[in-house]
């Protein structure tokens, strides 16, 4: 079997569907995989049978098979949630859809941040965010935004715990690795591996990965989520 190799051109298998997307450098789109009106950033791959929409995604990120990002709501407060009130045109109940309602659904649209692996077959509901280097479970159903570096796993998804401890996951937050031009990371490659090396190395002097750490920022989005696991 010859060996995958990727390149700075998106790599689309052809069984993909993409629409209206805008797609990164060295990403990949697996088979059967239908995605539209979605970012998609550089380096970030999406394995088999997913489908995405409204949605942004950072950089880095590793999305698995069957996984389901913003699926459309319906119109509960109606009626009828069928979908014939908004796709009148395909009925016959009128020569024009309700384009209003889609414009709801685009409202709701998603945010995932950068390196966050999303496990199989989960599925992350309309107008969730979730943080850069987060991890999602298999199988979750994601209904309330995930805070950087956290673990979130079941149906509906909580919090398991931290990736890492905190001065660790700030300090990554702050030195920003995916913003590296290629250069830069290929060049810092080796160093990837061993985190605390990393972040002693790159987060300044400021960083002591034994203990507390001096950076001054706004890292507010922290302090609620650590606080319920003590």
């Amino acid at each position: 079997m010859t060996p995958k190799t990727l390149s700075p051109e998106p790599t689309v298998h052809p069984s993909a569907q993409i629409v209206d997307c805008v797609l990164g450098a060295w990403t990949e789109i697996g088979p059967h995989t239908w995605m539209a009106e979605t970012s998609f950033g550089d380096y970030s791959y999406i394995a088999d049978s997913g489908q995405i929409i409204y949605t942004t995604i950072g950089k880095f990120c590793s999305i698995a098979s069957h996984v389901r990002i913003n699926p459309g709501n319906h119109p509960m407060q109606r009626v009828t949630q069928h979908h014939m009130t908004y796709r009148r045109k395909m009925y016959g109940f009128a020569e024009n859809d309700d384009e209003d309602f889609f414009a709801w659904r685009r409202a709701a649209h998603c945010s995932i941040g950068h390196d966050v692996w999303i496990g199989h077959g989960a599925t992350v509901m309309p107008g969730v965010s979730i943080g850069s280097g987060a991890v999602v479970g298999a199988g979750a159903v994601v209904t309330k935004d995930v805070a950087p570096y956290t673990i979130a796993v079941g149906v509906p998804a909580r919090p398991l715990r931290p990736r890492f401890r905190q001065p660790i996951a700030e300090a990554l937050l702050r030195i920003a690795w995916w913003d590296w031009d290629r250069a830069t990371l290929a060049a810092r490659f080796a160093d990837l591996n061993d985190v605390e090396a990393f972040v002693a190395r790159y987060a300044g002097a400021g960083f002591m990965v034994a203990g507390a750490m001096t950076i001054h920022y706004d890292i507010t989005i922290f302090n609620s989520f650590y606080s319920n696991l003590q």
